[in-house]
C-alpha cells in the first residue's frame, strides 16, 4: 500500500456525492469509497432532484451517477448537475453505461468524465470495486480547477497583410466538447476538403465509438491516429486517448501524424497543446485553431503559438459551453480571433476565410 502515490500523497481526500435511487447500491457505494482512505462520501442522494440541493450548499470533487433515475434520468439531469458542481467531474456509475451504448455516448457527449458499468446490486464488489477506486482515482489525478468566471474577449480587429486562408483545421475540446464539435463537423460541407484534427479528452477505450461516430456527422472518413499517419485532405484524424498527437513534414509538402506520450502541464492525456505547438511550427499562418467547451486551461498554450505563427484562432463562447474553461483561457489573454457559437464556428471554417 506504501507504494500507491494516491495514500502516500497529502492531498485532501476526494468528496464525492453518490445519486443514485437504489439504497442498496447508495449503501454499498458508499461502504467501497469510506474504506479507501483517498475517498470521502460528502452525500448520497437518490434523485437529480436531491443532488442539485446537495450541490447549492456543499462543493464536491466527484459526482457518481447513475443514469436510470424515477423522474429525471441522469442523462437530463447531467447539464444542470455540471453546472451546480463548479468544477466537479462525473462519473456515470449505471447499467446502461456499456461501451458503445447510445446512452453512455451521449454521457460523454453532455460532459460526463468517464463511464463504468454497474452490476446487479449483489455483484457490488470484488472486480466492481477494483474499476470503481480505479476511476476515481484516474480522475483524482487529472483533476483541474476550474476557471474563474471572466469575460468573453472583445472581437479581435484582424491583422493587416494575413493571407485568408488555411490548409489544416485542428479542435481541442473535453468537456462538453462531443456537443459542440457535432455542430461543428454538420455545417461543413461535402466539398470541405482540408484535414481536421481533433484531440477529445476521452478514456481510451472510447476513441473507436467517438471516431466513428464523428464519421457520420461530418460525411467524411475519420481516423483514429496512428504513428507516422499521413495526414490526406479531407479526413478527420482523432487522437487516441492514450497518446498525444503532433504534425511534421515530410518535405515536399507532405504531412504527417507521429505520436507522443510525454507529460504535459495540463496533465492531460492526450492534450490539445502539443498538437497545436506542432501545428504552429509546420504550418505557421496556414493553421486555423479551435478550441472548444472543457474545463482547465489544456490549449491555451498551443493557441498562443498558433496564433504567434500567424494562423489563425477561434474559441466557442461562453453562452454555449457547458464549461468555458478552455476556451476562456484562451479568450482571457487576448489569444482569441473570434469568440463564436459552434454552428457559427463551422460556417467560418467551411468559408476558409479569416474571423
Amino acid at each position: 500500500m506504501a507504494s500507491d502515490p494516491i495514500l502516500s500523497s497529502a492531498e485532501p481526500p476526494t468528496r464525492v456525492l453518490v445519486v443514485d435511487d437504489s439504497a442498496v447500491a447508495r449503501a454499498v457505494i458508499g461502504r467501497l469509497l469510506e474504506a479507501h482512505p483517498a475517498f470521502q462520501v460528502a452525500g448520497s442522494v437518490p434523485h437529480a432532484a436531491a443532488a442539485r440541493a446537495f450541490l447549492a450548499t456543499n462543493r464536491v470533487d466527484v459526482i457518481l451517477l447513475d443514469l436510470e433515475m424515477p423522474g429525471v434520468d441522469g442523462l437530463t439531469a447531467l447539464p444542470d448537475l455540471l453546472v451546480a458542481g463548479q468544477g466537479a467531474r462525473v462519473l456515470i456509475v449505471s447499467s446502461a453505461a456499456t461501451e458503445g451504448a447510445v446512452a453512455t455516448v451521449q454521457a460523454l457527449a453532455l460532459g460526463a468524465a468517464d463511464t463504468l458499468v454497474k452490476p446487479h446490486s449483489h455483484a457490488l464488489s470484488g472486480r466492481f470495486a477494483e474499476m470503481l477506486i480505479e476511476r476515481l482515482i484516474g480522475l483524482r489525478q487529472r483533476t483541474v480547477q476550474p476557471m474563474p468566471r471572466i469575460a468573453a474577449a472583445a472581437p479581435v480587429t484582424p491583422r493587416a497583410g494575413r493571407a485568408d486562408a488555411y490548409d489544416i483545421v485542428a479542435i481541442g475540446a473535453s468537456t462538453g466538447g462531443i456537443h459542440a464539435l457535432s455542430h461543428v463537423l454538420r455545417a461543413l460541407p461535402a466539398s470541405f476538403h482540408l484535414p481536421v484534427l481533433v484531440t477529445q479528452h476521452l478514456p481510451a477505450s472510447f476513441i473507436p465509438y467517438f471516431a466513428a461516430q464523428l464519421s457520420v456527422l461530418a460525411g467524411r472518413p475519420c481516423d483514429v491516429a496512428v504513428d507516422r499517419m499521413r495526414i490526406r485532405p479531407g479526413r478527420l484524424i482523432v487522437a487516441p486517448g492514450d497518446a498525444h498527437i503532433n504534425c511534421v513534414s515530410l518535405g515536399e509538402g507532405g504531412m504527417a501524424i507521429r505520436l507522443s506520450d510525454e507529460p504535459v502541464a495540463s496533465g492531460c492525456m492526450p492534450s490539445v497543446d502539443p498538437m497545436l505547438h506542432s501545428l504552429a511550427a509546420v504550418y505557421g499562418e496556414r493553421a486555423m485553431a479551435v478550441v472548444l467547451s472543457g474545463m482547465g486551461r489544456d490549449g491555451a498554450e498551443g493557441a498562443g503559438a498558433v496564433r504567434g505563427a500567424g494562423g489563425a484562432v477561434v474559441v466557442q463562447d461562453r453562452a454555449s459551453s457547458v464549461v468555458w474553461g478552455m476556451p476562456g483561457a484562451v479568450a482571457n489573454h487576448g489569444g482569441a480571433d473570434a469568440v463564436l457559437p459552434p454552428e457559427a464556428i463551422g460556417a467560418l471554417i467551411a468559408s476558409r476565410r479569416r474571423p
